[in-house]
């Protein structure tokens, strides 16, 4: 990942932007041992999709993604491999079976974080602004 670093700094110190982002997301994937597995049935759990991928490689870690307030799955997870050409083999088991589901299986990406959230507004009487607290005009 160092050298995904250096080499993202390096391209950003000169040269267009759009012709270098390309190259940027193929330099991150080829680096990554982190892959997005899409499509689950509701009957696979962490150990199951641990399973399914241990094949490929020694897996660090593999967690089904679930509902927080149901504890369902959300139908996605994530596999974490000791090493990049373990991850890389595993995407062999793009569009195969398990459990009866065709699975996506795709390098993982950093979700950009969502930054500080607005404060204030929203509702039926929050954020008016006209100083009454039921949000009529009162005139």
């Amino acid at each position: 990942m160092a050298l995904c670093n250096k080499i993202g700094n390096l391209l950003r110190q000169g040269g267009s932007q759009s012709s270098h982002s390309s190259m940027l997301n193929y330099l991150r994937h080829m680096s990554s041992s982190k892959l997005f597995i899409g499509g689950l049935s509701y009957g696979v759990d962490d150990q199951s999709l641990r399973d399914a991928f241990a094949n490929y490689g020694e897996v660090v870690d593999a967690r089904v993604i679930t509902d927080r307030d149901t504890g369902r799955s959300r139908g996605f997870g994530f596999v974490n491999y000791t090493t990049e050409d373990a991850a890389t083999s595993a995407l062999a088991m793009d569009g195969q079976d398990l459990n009866g589901r065709s699975i996506r299986v795709s390098y993982a990406t950093d979700r950009p974080s969502p930054g500080p959230r607005p404060s204030g507004g929203g509702g039926r009487y929050g954020g008016g602004g006209n100083g009454f607290s039921n949000g009529g005009g009162g005139w």
